[in-house]
C-alpha cells in the first residue's frame, strides 16, 4: 500500500498551481526521498475524479448506469451535461492537479542530488501520471492547456488551449518516456512499471489511430495503420514479457484482499482503515454511492438504492455471462458470501428486488466484514488499467480496418477472457468489432471505461456511434423483471415511462469547459494555439 507523504492545497482558484507542503527540494532531495515524492500521484490528486466522475461519466454517459436522482450520473446518462455539472468541474480540476503535481515532482527531481538513473526512473513515474491525465483531457475536452511548468501559469493564468492533436501527442510522449525509463518490476506494491506504460500506450495508440487523420472527417471509416501497429506492438510487449496474468476468478478482482493482484497494471491506491472524517483525499468513497442500504455498509453511508443498471445493459449480457453480471450488478436471488459474513453471507431477496439491479462492483461490505473498510471508504483499489484490457487492445489492433479477423493470437486472447468469465461461454472462431465491443462492455462495466470505447469509435465512425446511442432509447424506462442467474423479461404489469433527454448530436462527444474556468480564462473560448514540443519522440521502444 502506498501512503501519501504530501498534503496538497486544492481549490478552484489554485488547481493549476499545486502547493505541496513539506516538499523536500534541491540537493537535500536524495534517491531515498523520491518514492515519497511520487506517492500522492496514486491517490489524493485523483480523488475528485474517482469520487463520482470516474463512473458517472464512464458508465453514465455510455448508459450502463441509471440514477435519476443523482446529479453525478443523470446529466451524463441524459446527455444534458453543462459547464455547471459538478462532477465535470471536479474532474477538470482533478486532472490538472495530477498534471501540476507531476510537473512539480519532475522539477524537484531535476534539481535533486539523485543519480541520473534514479532521476529518470521517478521522472518517468510522474510523466506516466501526467500522460494519463492528458489522455483524459484530450478524450473528453479535446483542446486543453498543456503545461510543463506551473510557474508560467501562475504568472499568466489567461492562456490559450492547445489543439487536441497536440494534447494526444503530449500524452503519448509522456507515456513513451515512461515505457523507456520505468523499471521492469514495480519498486513497491501498487506502483506502475514499464509494462504499465506499454499497456496504457496500447490504449492511447488505439484511440489515436482513429483520430490522427480524421479530424475533419469523423466518418472516414478507417484508422491509421501506423498507430494500429503501434497499439499491437505495445500490447504484445505486455502480454509476452510482463509476467502479468489474468486472475482465475473474475469476482475476486473486486475484493479488498486482492488489491494489487496479478492482473492490476495501474490502480489508484486508497488508505485502509480511514473514514470520511479522517481520510481526506485518501479514501475510496464509491461504495457509499453504490450500496443500496445500511444492511450492506453497516452505517448510514449507503445512498445507491436508485443507482441502478439500465435495461439496455442488462439485456446486452449473454445469458451464460452470469459471473460477470453478478460481480457487477446485484440481482434478485444473488448470494454474496463476502458481505454480512457474521450471518452467513447476503442473499438479495429485497422487496420489489426483481424490478431492478443495484451496483455490486465496488460494494464490499461493512467494517465487520473487513477491517480495512471505513465509513465512506471501501479501501478497494480503483482500476485504471487491467491486463484484460490489453488483451482486447491487441485483438482490436489486429482487427484494424478489417470486418473480421481469425488471427490465432487475437482469438486466443479474446477467448481467454470469455473462458474466465464463464466456461459456458462459447469461444469465438472469428472476431468482429461487435465481439470486441461486447467484451469491453461486459468485462469493464462499472469500471469507467465504456464511454471512452465509444469515443474512440466516434473518431472515425461517428454516425455509427450516434446510431448506437439512439438505439439505447434513453428516454424510455422499460419496466422489467429479473431473477438470478439470468432470467429477464419485460414486466406486463407496469407501463413504460418516458422522460426528456438530450439530443444525440456530434456535440455529445466533447464536454463543455467548466463555466467557472471560462470566466477566469476567457481564452478557453478562442482557437487553440499549436504547442511547441521541446523534445523528440522516443524511437527505440520496439
Amino acid at each position: 500500500m502506498i501512503l501519501a507523504a504530501l498534503v496538497l492545497t486544492q481549490s478552484c482558484k489554485d488547481y493549476l498551481d499545486i502547493k505541496p507542503n513539506n516538499l523536500i527540494i534541491g540537493e537535500s532531495l536524495t534517491a531515498e526521498n523520491l518514492p515519497s515524492l511520487t506517492s500522492p500521484l496514486y491517490n489524493v490528486v485523483w480523488s475528485d475524479f474517482n469520487s463520482q466522475f470516474y463512473y458517472g461519466l464512464g458508465d453514465g454517459a455510455s448508459y450502463n448506469l441509471y440514477a435519476p436522482f443523482s446529479d453525478y450520473v443523470y446529466p451524463f446518462a441524459d446527455l444534458s451535461v453543462t459547464g455547471l455539472t459538478g462532477p465535470l468541474v471536479n474532474a477538470w480540476q482533478s486532472f490538472y492537479v495530477v498534471v501540476q503535481q507531476s510537473n512539480k515532482v519532475i522539477i524537484s527531481i531535476n534539481q535533486s542530488s539523485a543519480s541520473e538513473e534514479d532521476k529518470k526512473t521517478y521522472i518517468a513515474e510522474a510523466r506516466f501520471m501526467r500522460g494519463v491525465a492528458y489522455w483524459y483531457l484530450a478524450s473528453l475536452w479535446g483542446n486543453a492547456i498543456i503545461s510543463e511548468d506551473p510557474s508560467l501559469i501562475v504568472n499568466n493564468p489567461i492562456i490559450n488551449t492547445n489543439p487536441r492533436k497536440d494534447v494526444f501527442e503530449f500524452a503519448i510522449r509522456d507515456l513513451e518516456y515512461a515505457a523507456k525509463y520505468l523499471p521492469t518490476a514495480s519498486t513497491q506494491a501498487g506502483r506502475v512499471n514499464k509494462y504499465s506504460a506499454f499497456g496504457m500506450l496500447s490504449r492511447v495508440y488505439l484511440a489515436y489511430s482513429g483520430y490522427v487523420n480524421n479530424e475533419s472527417n469523423p466518418n472516414a471509416g478507417t484508422r491509421d495503420q501506423t498507430y494500429l501497429d503501434l497499439a499491437k506492438k505495445a500490447a504484445e510487449v505486455v502480454i509476452t514479457q510482463s509476467g502479468y496474468r489474468l486472475m482465475p476468478n473474475y469476482a475476486d478482482l473486486f475484493k479488498i484482499e486482492n488489491n494489487n493482484n496479478s492482473e492490476s497494471m495501474f490502480a489508484l491506491q486508497w488508505v485502509p482503515g480511514l473514514n470520511s472524517s479522517t481520510g481526506g483525499g485518501y479514501i475510496n468513497q464509491q461504495q457509499a454511492y453504490f450500496a443500496f442500504g445500511s444492511q450492506i455498509t453497516g452505517d448510514d453511508a449507503a445512498w445507491g438504492d436508485w443507482t441502478r443498471a439500465t435495461y439496455d445493459v442488462i439485456k446486452s449480457y449473454e445469458p451464460a455471462d452470469s459471473i460477470r453480471r453478478k460481480a457487477t450488478w446485484m440481482g434478485y436471488g444473488d448470494f454474496y458470501p463476502e458481505i454480512s459474513k457474521a450471518t452467513g453471507g447476503y442473499l438479495n431477496e429485497r422487496s420489489n428486488g426483481q424490478q431492478y439491479l443495484n451496483v455490486k462492483k465496488g460494494v464490499v461490505g461493512s467494517t465487520k466484514d473487513n477491517p480495512a473498510i471505513g465509513r465512506m471508504n471501501s479501501a478497494l483499489n480503483t482500476y485504471m488499467m487491467r491486463l484484460a484490457e490489453v488483451y482486447l487492445n491487441y485483438a482490436e489492433a489486429e482487427l484494424g480496418n478489417s470486418a473480421s479477423t481469425s488471427d490465432a493470437r487475437a482469438l486466443s486472447y479474446l477467448n481467454e477472457i470469455r473462458k474466465r468469465a464463464s466456461s459456458a461461454m462459447q469461444p469465438k472462431t472469428a472476431i468482429t468489432y461487435e465481439d470486441i465491443r461486447y467484451e469491453r462492455r461486459a468485462e469493464f462495466c462499472m469500471e469507467g471505461l465504456y464511454w471512452y470505447d465509444l469515443l474512440s469509435r466516434s473518431y472515425y465512425k461517428q454516425q455509427e456511434v450516434m446510431n448506437y446511442i439512439e438505439s439505447q432509447d434513453r428516454g424510455t424506462i422499460v419496466p422489467f423483471l429479473f431473477e438470478a442467474p439470468y432470467e429477464l423479461k419485460e414486466d406486463p404489469e407496469r407501463n413504460r415511462e418516458t422522460r426528456a433527454v438530450g439530443s444525440v448530436t456530434p456535440s455529445i462527444f466533447l464536454l463543455p469547459y467548466p463555466e467557472s474556468e471560462l470566466i477566469q480564462n476567457p481564452l478557453l473560448r478562442e482557437a487553440p494555439v499549436p504547442y511547441e514540443f521541446n523534445e523528440e519522440r522516443i524511437t527505440d521502444l520496439y
